[in-house]
């Protein structure tokens, strides 16, 4: 990948030569020069450079205005921060006009296809596949972590992203460049178009959102290039466009029903899809399922001759307490046991991750433990942006990516575990998400709730939600707000009204989909993830 900073020539070249007197040629004798042949401009740049040369500005070292000189222009740097974050927009508009991120095509035959072309840049690197209904975001920046602290180099691929399209890539924990995003997307174009006109003309579809994305992360991650990639399918697993890949280990995060309109409406038939994944003589990290899961994790591990890694069994979370800014955690993994480390997120979940992600980190590295300086570095410096994050305080403003009952019941449950004050939900969905289940979770932990709009076509409608939150929690209990902003104060005037007795501080929290928590972090000034 060429670097994205470039070397500025000058401006113009001076028009005197060695010798000359002040810059004049022709002449000795100043009064006797021409001074209409000359610019001005160039005698005073000469004179400013002679003065600036002089041993009295630089001292006995003059290659430091050499140095000074080499220095790019801030108004420049910031002019094409500005064209690169155009032509990144310019770029993700017309991705995003393909097919939805949620509409699953039952086919790799394009990203294959694109693969192939390219030279098959997945082969090029070890991966972590992570598959599941809740918690692949937040398990992929702790493997990440790991492994980058272990000394490996490494790329990540999740979704959605929060502010920043370039999230979704990310090279040793930081967004790929404005710069590298453009050359990227542009040196993929042909290939891409090449495929597209392929499969129209034998009556398929264009690649779609999602499969261009996957082959773009798939091709930096190449050109770095990084020694491992922690990837996140998007939804499902079996025909997810990032299972081109033959992972060295795969993550099954806890199953819950989810996507019924494309991944099917029990656990079994959500699982048996994300289980594809699983690629013979791997490994696989798998998180607690209901026993109609777990059959078909035994029937998937026992065909691809993998090996398998069960919590509870092969690794788990011995303790966990609730600390300032996260909790300490002890996890047991198959070749250690790591005491007392921080960890920099809240809530018993994210001690279960941490403890799949210990024992994935492990895999990649043959099953050896873990250096603890490494551990302790790696999960008190990782935090999962949207996933119970506290934004600010008075009242307590704490934005969560839950977005179905499974994740709604953890963020209940971390709530419960850390804040014991008045709380009320600001909360919208997308229409095809279990919004009733979600709501009889919150209904007892949340003294009101206000539903709010979302600007996409997908999102439920708030006079739709309105009327769901009323039977839920009643008219009493349930408020409207189309704006966000709106929405947060009234919360907040709500939360602080409920108990003005109360010592421990009220809480608004906002929830109901990843979309909604990114709405909120970039209103309320939330540092922006991966240095975007």
């Amino acid at each position: 990948m060429s670097n994205s900073r470039k070397e500025h020539e000058p401006t113009h070249q001076p028009k005197y030569h060695k010798g000359d007197s002040f810059g004049l040629s022709g002449t000795s004798d100043p009064a006797e020069a021409n001074f209409d042949s000359v610019d001005p401009r160039e005698a005073d740049d000469e004179a400013l450079k002679a003065l600036l040369s002089s041993g009295l500005i630089v001292g006995p070292d003059p290659t430091i205005l050499d140095d000074i000189r080499e220095e790019e222009d801030p108004a420049q740097v910031l002019a094409n921060q500005v064209a690169l974050d155009a032509e990144v927009e310019k770029i993700y508009t017309k991705i995003v006009a393909r097919a939805p991120e949620h509409k699953v095509q039952p086919s790799l035959d394009r990203v294959r296809q694109c693969l192939d072309l390219l030279g098959n840049p997945q082969n090029a690197f070890r991966a972590v596949h992570i598959t599941g209904t809740n918690g692949k975001t937040s398990t992929a920046r702790i493997v990440e972590a790991l492994l980058r602290e272990r000394g490996l180099r490494t790329g990540r691929f999740t979704s959605p992203h929060l502010n920043s399209v370039r999230e979704r890539i990310t090279i040793d924990g930081v967004a790929i460049s404005q710069a590298d995003f453009v050359e990227t997307y542009e040196e993929l174009e042909p290939v891409i178009e090449f495929v597209d006109e392929r499969s129209l003309a034998e009556g398929g579809p264009r690649m779609s959102f999602f499969e261009v994305f996957t082959v773009m992360a798939y091709s930096a991650f190449a050109m770095a290039p990084i020694d491992v990639a922690v990837i996140e399918v998007g939804m499902g697993g079996e025909w997810d466009a990032t299972n081109v890949i033959d992972a060295d280990v795969a993550m099954l995060m806890p199953v819950a029903v989810d996507h019924e309109r494309w991944l099917g409406s029990t656990p079994a038939e959500i699982a048996r899809e994300k289980l594809g994944i699983v690629k013979r003589d791997s490994v696989l990290v798998c998180a607690p399922q209901l026993p109609e899961v777990m059959e078909l994790v035994n029937e998937r591990v026992e065909k691809q001759r993998a090996s398998l890694l069960l919590e509870g069994r092969d690794y788990g979370v011995l303790s966990h307490e609730p600390a300032v800014g996260g909790q300490m955690i002890s996890a047991r993994t198959p070749s250690a046991v790591y005491e007392d480390v921080p960890l920099a997120m809240m809530g018993e979940y994210q001690a279960h991750n941490a403890a799949a992600a210990l024992t994935a980190a492990e895999a990649i590295f043959s099953g050896g433990a873990i250096p603890a300086e490494v551990v302790e570095h790696a999960l008190m410096g990782t935090t999962s942006p949207g996933r119970m994050e506290i934004i600010k305080g008075s009242p307590v403003v704490i934005v969560d990516a839950a977005h179905n009952p499974a994740g709604a019941i953890a963020t209940v449950d971390a709530l419960e575990e850390y804040f014991s004050g008045p709380r009320v939900a600001v909360y919208s969905a997308m229409a095809d998400k279990d919004i009733d289940g979600v709501l009889g979770v919150l209904e007892p932990a949340f003294a009101a709730i206000v539903v709010t709009q979302m600007p996409t076509d997908r999102a439920a409608d708030i006079d739709d939600l309105y009327e769901m939150a009323r039977e839920v929690f009643g008219e009493d209990r349930a408020y409207e707000e189309s704006d966000l902003a709106e929405a947060i104060t009234h919360a907040a005037d709500l939360a602080e009204t409920v108990d003005p007795e109360a010592v421990a501080p009220a809480q608004v929290v906002v929830l109901g989909s990843i979309q909604l928590a990114a709405e909120a972090r970039a209103l309320l000034g939330a540092k922006r993830p991966d240095g975007v």
